[in-house]
């Protein structure tokens, strides 16, 4: 606990975690809806193009290029807009709307004068609880745990996240364990590691309980691919 560096980065990764789940929410939600709408041209393709960056990537180096020619190399911005949307969670999300939004619901919505913004806004967004759970479980999960990104981009230590520090706390620990200490220091390094870990762990752990109601319903809903 009294380890500096392990709270800045503890405040760093709550920053990443909400900021860059609600990017990802907000992205996400939306692609997914507009994709979901039969009258959208061309979603067929788009939803192809989207499709195919599951199985292809430009690869680390072409990445890191478009990071560093974008200023965000060394940028805690780098943690939020990095990988800004998972395909299959768009792909779960989408099929969700699909199933739920009948396009019914949207001719009602027209006759009384609703545009697609506020339809998806007061409509949409009220009735989608359950994949809006899932969707933030599973972000908020990804950001948590992120370390590679930050070990890539990130150089000042003031912008680590706490899985980065905990990888290099518990890398130091595991090299002290080869060196000629006595077992009472060996004992007390192990202690710290373990204690690491679950402080690391608390925050998921509280989180799960309250979405864990949502999460079968909006999961089974969104995985249908039909």
């Amino acid at each position: 606990m009294e380890n500096k560096d392990l709270w800045i980065s503890f405040r760093n990764t709550i920053f990443y975690t909400v900021f860059g789940t609600l990017f990802n929410l907000a992205l996400t939600l939306t692609a997914g809806f507009a994709l979901s709408r039969k009258e959208m041209p061309m979603r067929k393709g788009i939803m192809l193009i989207f499709t195919i960056t599951m199985f292809i990537n430009g690869g680390l180096v072409p990445t890191f290029l478009l990071v560093k020619g974008l200023g965000l190399y060394n940028n805690p911005l780098v943690m939020i807009f990095l990988n800004g949307i998972s395909i299959y969670n768009l792909i779960i999300c989408r099929t969700f709307f699909e199933s739920t939004i009948p396009n019914d619901l949207w001719g009602a919505a027209q006759v009384d004068g609703c545009n697609e913004f506020r339809f998806f806004w007061s409509i949409v967004l009220p009735v989608s609880g359950s994949i809006i759970a899932v969707l933030a479980l599973y972000y908020s999960v990804y950001h948590w745990n992120s370390y590679f990104n930050a070990m890539i981009y990130l150089r000042d230590s003031a912008y680590y996240n706490l899985q980065l520090v905990l990888r290099n706390i518990l890398l130091s620990n595991q090299f002290s364990d080869d060196l000629d200490i006595g077992a009472n220091t060996i004992m007390q390094l192990q202690t710290m590691r373990y204690a690491i870990i679950v402080i690391s762990a608390i925050p998921m752990l509280v989180i799960y309980p309250f979405v864990q109601k949502h999460f079968v319903k909006g999961i089974m809903i969104g995985s249908v691919k039909g």
